[in-house]
């Protein structure tokens, strides 16, 4: 592979405009090299007749004794050869206006006749090479505050473990715990604090020796675990030190004492372990735990105004809590020194594959200066300090939330790769084989009987055409949902971050499609089965079951995906039902993407919230066994249609009211007021179907327009941030993902198209070969295409804010606030 390709499927999405633009660069180096060809073409050399040598053959011999002489002469002539070709570039480091370091490369040789191609390289160079070092100093400031800051956590959360389990003797591991933590962090920000400097030889002796420290105490295992053994217990059992003594049993909370070795090689360590000091529980007069405002809890209490309890109870439940979600707030700042550390080095490698690529083209040895000061720059010498922090993060959390058990602590800390599974394709292809085919014998099957001539079709479309239907839309849904992951994924949209996935457990595209082939597969079978029954005069007599087929089928959909056994993507299935009960409940959850992503969806799916009605009444009030239902006539059955059919714009409404009161933004009022516009053109259109009156007509027509205008606006402004009038592409926005802005024309016609497919309900259009059940489930059809299309592109305008923003990680609430930040705040 390549090193641009590797470069660019290495980089982390939200940081892609922060790392070198090594496309920029190779197209100028190709110029330089055109340049030279034209004004200097390479000499064709001469060879005489007969046999070909190279120009080697024909240099004195050296001798095969002249190693030496030929080494000296060779290191003199490239010194004097390198102190000439140095001359070509001076690198200057100079303050910006912004106060910050920058670096100016002067070309010293720009008079010559491809020195104008040249000149430009290097300028360009330079403003890749100040941005990715003004980025990484950015970012390396903000992980040591934030490294800071979960360092106050982790003192609050050690007096915290004391307080609940009062341990004896347990100040002193404790204690050195802070110490070494405090210590580290203290060396690592006094490192980053000179830009150009590496950390000195006494401070790498530091950090060393509490490496040493922390691997002397050894490490604490679970009671049925031995302890594993790491390369310092190996080197103290190969060499004269004695081995560490072996620790007591206790609970994954419990500190125990630990026992000094009186070894003479160990006075310096030991003297370092004995300052430490006891963690001072006055902490715990200074900190408050923090309760977030997105359960509804505190909701209720913050619109009633009663006071929020803020007296710290010392429970074991309140300590899990705490460890939960200081969990998170460490694996998450572990992912993002990783993702640092790989900015750093891939960045690095590309500005030495820059120059080398630079001095083989022209012949010169500029990459050793420029290197070198690359080497000295902030981003060059400071490669030391985010593998040190990795290190202590990793001891940190393997001993205080993993029992000391490493493999455990380093499989939550690092994000497993997901690896694509050949059952899940071979399962694909057969659920999909069987769908094909299924669907074929369908359409044979209505052929060959004729079952739309006779008596009992009428009656079949009013009835089991509405139950199986809602299959059908949650497939299509599934399979467009299947299609956005496949093209988010091929044009490097970071979905998982989006939606707030855990790493490991977020679906594939071919996952999503075997659920839909597979749900797809028991729909078209109970089909089956119900018209063989029906027809067959043996199986007459099961005339009831066949008609309970489409209840059962849904039951054991809601069964699934209520299942607590780790079974068919159980962690997906729960995430959505979350997101689900946060949409029902959207005025007591706090409100993020994916809650109100999954509320558009359901927006989307409205004869689908019917259908369920219609379940409802059928087997409930209607003679099903008859296939009969009087549901059109039923008080309950049309009161409650017209409150199911608007009941997602509801929700999403309500999701809108809660982010405008908590953010104080008044777009949020304004979609609020849009999905109430949407839900007063449901309610009235549904009351002209019901009265077909002149004047419901007309009010149904102004609603729906009304509501259709500024619906579609919205889309394609506000969801999808195109018709930017002063956009450097026509009409759509400065930064496009699909290199086709065809594709983007295209999906703003389909959209307003789509959006206006409410008019045929209005207009009362009818096609003769359509029954009116086949026209509704059409238009419920077409509303699921244009949520699929508008999926995409709503997503791919959200990574492209988080792009601008550079935002790449989660913001993870800590446990704790201490009075004097509330103070300051």
């Amino acid at each position: 592979m390549k090193f641009e390709k590797e470069l660019k499927s290495q980089m982390v999405p939200e940081w892609q405009e922060a790392y070198i633009d090594y496309v920029v660069l190779k197209n100028l180096l190709k110029d330089i090299h055109h340049s030279i060809k034209k004004t200097d073409p390479p000499p064709q050399p001469h060879y005489p007749s007969g046999l070909t040598r190279t120009l080697s053959h024909y240099r004195a011999f050296s001798g095969l004794t002249t190693v030496q002489r030929s080494l000296s002469m060779r290191s003199t002539t490239s010194s004097h050869h390198e102190d000439i070709e140095n001359h070509h570039i001076v690198v200057n480091n100079v303050k910006g206006i912004d106060g910050l370091d920058g670096y100016v490369t002067t070309y010293l040789r720009a008079g010559e006749d491809d020195g104008v191609q040249e000149l430009l390289f290097f300028n360009r160079l330079d403003v890749e090479f100040n941005k990715v070092n003004k980025f990484y100093k950015f970012k390396v400031e903000e992980v040591m505050k934030q490294a800071d800051e979960l360092d106050r956590q982790m003192n609050a959360l050690i007096a915290f473990r004391i307080k609940v389990d009062n341990p004896k003797h347990a100040w002193f591991e404790t204690a050195v715990d802070i110490d070494n933590l405090a210590s580290s962090t203290k060396a690592l920000s006094t490192s980053i604090s000179s830009p150009g400097k590496r950390p000195s030889k006494r401070m790498a002796e530091h950090m060393d020796k509490i490496d040493e420290d922390r691997s002397l105490r050894g490490t604490r295992t679970e009671e049925t675990e031995e302890p594993e053994e790491t390369e310092d217990s190996k080197e103290l059992s190969s060499g004269d030190h004695p081995p560490p003594p072996k620790e007591v049993k206790h609970s994954s909370r419990q500190v125990v004492p630990e026992v000094l070795m009186s070894n003479n090689k160990n006075t310096t360590t030991n003297s370092m372990l004995i300052t430490g000091r006891p963690p001072s529980l006055e902490i715990l007069n200074r900190v408050t735990i923090n309760k977030p405002a997105d359960t509804p809890l505190p909701t209720i209490k913050n619109v009633f105004n009663v006071p929020v309890e803020t007296d710290m109870k010392f429970t074991t439940e309140n300590l899990s809590k705490v460890e939960e979600q200081l969990k998170k707030a460490f694996a998450e700042f572990y992912h993002k020194l990783r993702h640092l550390k790989s900015y750093s080095f891939l960045n690095i490698l590309a500005f030495s594959k820059i120059m080398k690529k630079y001095d083989k083209i022209t012949c010169r040895n500029a990459s050793k200066s420029y290197l070198k000061m690359v080497d000295n720059s902030y981003v060059g010498s400071s490669d030391e300090v985010i593998p040190k922090l990795l290190d202590r993060v990793e001891a940190t959390f393997i001993k205080h939330f993993a029992n000391g058990d490493r493999k455990k602590g380093l499989n939550t800390l690092r994000p497993r790769v997901k690896k694509e599974k050949h059952k899940v394709t071979a399962s694909l292809g057969f659920f999909a084989g069987c769908t094909v085919a299924l669907i074929f014998a369908l359409i044979l099957a209505v052929r060959t009987r004729k079952i739309v001539e006779k008596d009992g079709h009428e009656q079949y479309m009013e009835t089991l055409f509405p139950l199986y239907s809602f299959f059908g839309f949650i497939v299509l849904h599934m399979l467009f949902y299947a299609g956005n992951i496949y093209f988010w994924k091929k044009y490097k949209i970071n979905y998982q971050f989006i939606f707030g996935f855990k790493a490991g457990t977020e679906l594939g595209y071919r996952e999503v499609l075997l659920l839909s082939f597979g749900l797809s597969v028991l729909a078209l079978a109970s089909i089956h089965a119900n018209l063989d029954m029906e027809i067959d005069p043996k199986t007459n007599d099961y005339k009831q079951l066949t008609e309970l087929l489409p209840l059962l089928l849904v039951i054991l959909i809601f069964v699934i995906m209520l299942c607590p056994f780790n079974i068919i993507y159980r962690s997906s299935r729960y995430f959505f039902l979350t997101c689900a009960i946060h949409t029902f409940f959207a005025l007591l959850y706090k409100v993020v993407l994916s809650d109100f992503f999954v509320a558009d969806q359901l927006t989307s799916q409205v004869q689908s919230f019917r259908s369920i009605e219609f379940y409802i009444c059928y087997y409930s009030s209607g003679d099903y066994k008859l296939r009969q239902h009087g549901c059109n006539n039923n008080t309950a059955y049309n009161v409650f249609t017209y409150i199911l059919a608007p009941l997602p714009f509801w929700w999403r409404m309500l999701q809108c009211v809660r982010r405008f009161f908590e953010e104080k933004d008044a777009i949020q009022g304004w979609n609020s007021l849009k999905y109430f516009a949407i839900v007063v053109s449901f309610v009235t259109r549904t009351a002209y179907g019901r009265n077909n009156s002149t004047e419901w007509y007309i009010i149904a027509w102004v609603t729906s327009v009304v509501a259709g205008i500024v619906a579609t606006y919205w889309d394609i402004v506000f969801d999808w941030g195109l018709l930017n009038r002063k956009s450097t592409n026509p009409w759509l926005r400065d930064k496009l993902i699909v290199p086709y802005k065809s594709v983007y024309y295209a999906a703003i016609a389909l959209n307003v198209l789509l959006r206006f497919s409410w008019i045929q309900m209005v207009l009362d259009l009818e096609v003769p070969f359509l029954h009116e059940q086949s026209m509704i489930a059409v238009i419920a059809i077409l509303e699921i295409v244009r949520r699929g299309v508008w999926n995409f592109f709503r997503l791919e305008n959200e990574h492209l804010n988080n792009v601008g923003k550079y935002r790449a990680f989660k913001s993870v609430p800590l446990p704790f606030n201490y009075e004097d930040d509330e103070e300051d705040d």
